[in-house]
């Protein structure tokens, strides 16, 4: 894990580190300015398929507003948006872009321009907004945010485990945009290396390290120290570091909506517990129901072509239900379009004799990568997760949620331990953080660990989170089989 290493490696990691952020906030900047511009063509363009009559000439002197929006989220802390959540950020975005067509559309009302623009084009391009930014800094970090050059360098303090799991986060998320090139400890025995990272020497050197260097971030990963000592620490890197952060030892809790608060010159944390809102879960009852609605009518001939392919690829009924567990402990049918053939237990237990290799790999995960059981049409229904349609019966019941965790059966309930408390208070979801995390890429401990960060951080704009990773994961068919 560490290995001997030098100053010398320090100064070569800094010398590819951007010592001027622009580069980053410029790339941002111009994907948003194109992503706006983008969708009020694509809006504008899609409203003169339907009348030709239609002046698109009149929109092209509303471009320079594109620059109001880049201030505006200047003003939201989208640029460069370090350490920001993805659903954070999805959020502001959202507020910030719908605050500004609703300005936009009262001052063309108030400037008596409302017979000249389209409604229609204006909706649209508002929706499309959002879509394309979201969507177009998703594409830009995929893209860059490996590259040398994008993000911040940032010094950790502490180099026990809770510092080695910072770093391993930082690298598995590049687009977090923080690129640890330093550690610091005041034990000796952990200088050398730490997962790549130079550890190389006292925390004393923190305050001449960010001097000489410019690092305008520093992260306290040392759980445990006295409040003496963490206030020291605070108030020497406070004069340095433009940005220190800590990390607390806090594991386990939720970390989405924690805010800060002063009590009377008290440090508080508030950590609120959406799920206890009324507000929050009567507009995710409401979601659901629009949704299901709406995906149930559009879907209705794609079912009837399935229910006729699943008729003629193998014999036996076209639904499957099986018994799991809801909300509160309540048990019910779950609906599924069939993927495997009759008698599947037999076919498994034939299979598992056979192959008596596979055992503790069905055992471990409840899932077998070449699945003797599944049908031809039931491999293509599994891919593409259209087995799942019908639960969107489940869920205008009321038995679902079109986001929560994978609905779980009594065999399985062992494998959650304390976290199945957790698992009972929401709805199961007919899509969720587990399924575009990798869906069966992933083992069962890291599943029950998704679905308990879902219930201890679940919000709306979690849930427009995942449904939006939804679409990208089914398209791509990522971790399904």
């Amino acid at each position: 894990m560490r290995t001997n290493d030098s100053s010398p490696r320090l100064k070569q990691l800094i010398s590819h580190v951007p010592t001027c952020p622009w580069m980053t906030i410029t790339a941002l900047v111009a994907t948003d300015v194109l992503c706006l511009v983008l969708a009020g063509i694509v809006s504008v363009g899609l409203r003169l398929l339907f009348d030709g009559a239609f002046h698109p000439s009149l929109y092209w002197r509303l471009w320079p507003v594109s620059l109001i929006f880049v201030f505006t989220y200047a003003l939201a802390s989208l640029y460069p948006a370090t350490a920001m959540s993805p659903v954070e950020e999805l959020r502001r975005i959202t507020l910030m872009t719908t605050l500004l067509y609703t300005l936009l559309g009262s001052s063309i009302f108030l400037f008596r321009e409302v017979a000249i623009y389209s409604r229609a084009a204006f909706l649209m391009a508002w929706l499309l907004s959002i879509a394309f930014v979201v969507l177009g800094r998703y594409g830009i970090r995929a893209l860059w945010a490996r590259m040398p050059w994008w993000g911040y360098p940032v010094v950790i303090m502490g180099a026990g485990k809770t510092g080695e799991m910072v770093i391993r986060t930082l690298q598995h998320q590049p687009s977090l945009g923080l690129k640890p090139i330093a550690v610091l400890d005041d034990d000796v025995s952990k200088h050398g290396s730490l997962v790549g990272v130079p550890v190389i020497g006292r925390l004393s050197m923190g305050s001449a390290l960010a001097q000489r260097y410019k690092i305008p971030y520093a992260i306290i990963a040392i759980p445990g120290v006295s409040h003496r000592r963490l206030s020291q620490m605070l108030e020497r890197y406070g004069r340095v570091f433009p940005h220190v952060m800590i990390i607390p030892d806090l594991f386990g809790v939720a970390s989405l909506w924690v805010i800060a608060k002063d009590l009377g010159g008290l440090l508080g944390l508030e950590i609120r517990q959406q799920l206890l809102l009324p507000g929050p879960r009567l507009l995710k009852a409401c979601l659901d129901k629009g949704l299901v609605v709406v995906i149930g009518l559009l879907c209705l001939p794609l079912i009837g072509l399935i229910s006729l392919l699943i008729a003629l690829d193998s014999r036996g009924p076209i639904f499957y239900c099986q018994w799991r567990i809801g909300r509160g402990g309540r048990m019910f049918k779950v609906w599924k379009f069939r993927s495997m053939v009759i008698d599947a237990d037999v076919a498994l237990a034939r299979y598992l004799a056979d192959h008596p290799e596979l055992q503790l790999a069905w055992e471990a995960d409840q899932k077998l990568k070449n699945d003797p059981r599944i049908t031809r049409m039931g491999h293509f229904l599994r891919k593409t997760s259209l087995d799942e349609l019908p639960q969107l019966w489940n869920i205008f019941r009321g038995e679902m949620s079109m986001v929560g965790p994978r609905p779980i059966v009594r065999t399985e309930v062992w494998r959650y331990g304390d976290k199945f408390a957790l698992y009972l208070q929401v709805l199961p979801g007919l899509t969720g953080l587990w399924q575009v995390s990798g869906r069966n890429n992933v083992t069962y401990e890291e599943r029950v660990n998704f679905d308990a960060y879902y219930v201890r951080n679940w919000s709306v704009w979690l849930d427009i989170y995942i449904l939006m990773r939804t679409i990208k994961v089914v398209l791509a068919g990522d971790g399904a089989y």
